[in-house]
Protein backbone atom coordinates (compact mmCIF):
# COMPACT_ATOMS: atom_id res chain seq x y z
CA UNK A 1 0.00 0.00 0.00
CA UNK A 2 0.96 3.20 -0.93
CA UNK A 3 0.19 6.63 0.40
CA UNK A 4 -0.48 8.66 -2.97
CA UNK A 5 -1.75 12.55 -3.50
CA UNK A 6 -3.87 13.75 -6.10
CA UNK A 7 -3.64 17.39 -7.36
CA UNK A 8 -7.14 19.14 -8.09
CA UNK A 9 -6.56 18.27 -11.88
CA UNK A 10 -6.71 14.69 -11.37
CA UNK A 11 -10.22 15.18 -9.35
CA UNK A 12 -11.42 17.35 -12.05
CA UNK A 13 -10.45 15.00 -14.85
CA UNK A 14 -12.34 12.19 -12.79
CA UNK A 15 -15.57 14.16 -12.31
CA UNK A 16 -15.97 15.04 -15.45
CA UNK A 17 -15.13 14.40 -18.98
CA UNK A 18 -12.04 15.42 -20.40
CA UNK A 19 -11.55 12.65 -22.95
CA UNK A 20 -7.94 10.74 -22.49
CA UNK A 21 -7.18 12.61 -19.12
CA UNK A 22 -10.60 11.32 -17.58
CA UNK A 23 -9.92 7.30 -19.03
CA UNK A 24 -6.24 7.82 -17.17
CA UNK A 25 -7.59 8.76 -14.20
CA UNK A 26 -9.99 6.11 -14.02
CA UNK A 27 -7.46 3.46 -15.29
CA UNK A 28 -5.19 4.80 -12.27
CA UNK A 29 -8.20 5.44 -9.50
CA UNK A 30 -8.42 1.32 -10.31
CA UNK A 31 -5.04 0.51 -9.88
CA UNK A 32 -4.97 2.24 -6.84
CA UNK A 33 -7.97 0.06 -5.16
CA UNK A 34 -6.65 -2.72 -6.58
CA UNK A 35 -3.18 -2.62 -4.47
CA UNK A 36 -5.24 -0.86 -1.42
CA UNK A 37 -3.20 2.46 -2.06
CA UNK A 38 -4.43 5.13 -0.02
CA UNK A 39 -5.61 8.28 -1.97
CA UNK A 40 -4.85 11.70 0.10
CA UNK A 41 -5.13 15.31 -0.94
CA UNK A 42 -6.06 19.22 0.97
CA UNK A 43 -8.56 21.36 1.78
CA UNK A 44 -6.92 23.11 -1.35
CA UNK A 45 -8.25 20.79 -3.58
CA UNK A 46 -11.40 20.60 -2.47
CA UNK A 47 -12.19 24.34 -2.66
CA UNK A 48 -10.76 24.55 -6.09
CA UNK A 49 -13.50 21.76 -7.47
CA UNK A 50 -16.00 23.57 -5.44
CA UNK A 51 -15.67 26.97 -7.83
CA UNK A 52 -16.77 25.71 -10.85
CA UNK A 53 -20.27 24.41 -9.25
CA UNK A 54 -21.06 26.94 -7.30
CA UNK A 55 -19.81 29.85 -9.64
CA UNK A 56 -22.63 28.47 -11.54
CA UNK A 57 -25.42 27.96 -8.69
CA UNK A 58 -25.32 24.31 -8.82
CA UNK A 59 -25.11 23.50 -4.73
CA UNK A 60 -26.47 20.02 -5.22
CA UNK A 61 -23.34 19.35 -7.79
CA UNK A 62 -21.05 20.81 -5.26
CA UNK A 63 -22.37 19.10 -2.25
CA UNK A 64 -21.68 15.07 -3.95
CA UNK A 65 -18.02 16.69 -5.34
CA UNK A 66 -17.47 17.13 -1.59
CA UNK A 67 -18.58 14.20 -0.20
CA UNK A 68 -17.20 11.95 -3.07
CA UNK A 69 -14.07 13.34 -2.03
CA UNK A 70 -14.57 12.78 1.29
CA UNK A 71 -15.14 9.31 1.03
CA UNK A 72 -12.76 8.72 -1.24
CA UNK A 73 -9.49 10.69 0.22
CA UNK A 74 -7.83 12.10 3.87
CA UNK A 75 -8.25 15.73 2.82
CA UNK A 76 -4.88 17.17 4.41
CA UNK A 77 -5.53 20.37 6.31
CA UNK A 78 -3.22 23.51 5.51
CA UNK A 79 -1.77 23.42 9.21
CA UNK A 80 1.34 24.66 10.96
CA UNK A 81 3.21 21.72 9.94
CA UNK A 82 2.03 22.25 6.78
CA UNK A 83 2.60 26.43 6.09
CA UNK A 84 6.57 25.42 7.07
CA UNK A 85 7.01 23.45 4.43
CA UNK A 86 5.38 26.08 2.18
CA UNK A 87 7.54 29.02 3.25
CA UNK A 88 10.68 26.98 2.64
CA UNK A 89 9.19 26.18 -0.79
CA UNK A 90 8.44 29.64 -1.73
CA UNK A 91 11.52 31.05 -0.92
CA UNK A 92 11.95 29.41 -4.63
CA UNK A 93 9.70 31.86 -7.00
CA UNK A 94 9.82 29.63 -9.42
CA UNK A 95 7.19 27.38 -7.78
CA UNK A 96 3.03 28.85 -8.03
CA UNK A 97 1.52 29.41 -4.86
CA UNK A 98 -0.89 26.85 -5.14
CA UNK A 99 1.45 24.40 -5.82
CA UNK A 100 3.61 24.73 -3.19
CA UNK A 101 0.68 24.76 -0.69
CA UNK A 102 -0.37 21.14 -2.40
CA UNK A 103 3.45 20.08 -1.98
CA UNK A 104 3.62 21.35 1.12
CA UNK A 105 0.60 19.43 2.53
CA UNK A 106 1.65 16.31 0.62
CA UNK A 107 4.87 16.06 2.71
CA UNK A 108 3.62 17.35 5.82
CA UNK A 109 1.73 14.49 6.06
CA UNK A 110 4.55 11.96 4.29
CA UNK A 111 3.41 10.43 0.96
CA UNK A 112 4.61 8.53 -1.78
CA UNK A 113 3.95 9.77 -4.50
CA UNK A 114 2.53 13.34 -5.83
CA UNK A 115 0.70 13.11 -8.75
CA UNK A 116 -0.25 16.66 -10.70
CA UNK A 117 -1.40 17.14 -14.00
CA UNK A 118 1.98 18.99 -15.28
CA UNK A 119 5.76 17.93 -15.58
CA UNK A 120 6.93 21.22 -13.96
CA UNK A 121 6.59 19.79 -10.47
CA UNK A 122 8.59 16.25 -11.06
CA UNK A 123 12.08 17.23 -11.63
CA UNK A 124 11.59 19.02 -7.67
CA UNK A 125 13.02 17.03 -4.66
CA UNK A 126 10.78 17.81 -1.39
CA UNK A 127 11.56 16.35 1.55
CA UNK A 128 8.04 14.06 2.87
CA UNK A 129 7.68 13.49 -0.86
CA UNK A 130 9.46 10.03 -2.38
CA UNK A 131 8.71 10.96 -5.75
CA UNK A 132 6.73 13.57 -7.97
CA UNK A 133 4.95 12.79 -11.17
CA UNK A 134 3.08 13.78 -13.98
CA UNK A 135 -0.21 12.05 -14.73
CA UNK A 136 1.76 11.12 -17.79
CA UNK A 137 4.06 9.24 -15.60
CA UNK A 138 1.83 7.78 -13.14
CA UNK A 139 1.73 4.44 -12.46
CA UNK A 140 -0.76 2.27 -13.61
Amino acid sequence: MSRIFWDTNLYIYLFEDYGPLSKRVIRLRQAMLERADQLLTSTLTLGEVLVKPLEHGEIDLARRYKEAIAAASQVLPFDVPAAEIYAHLRSDRSIRAPDAVQLACAAAAGVDLFIANDAHLQARHVDGIHFIVSLERAPL
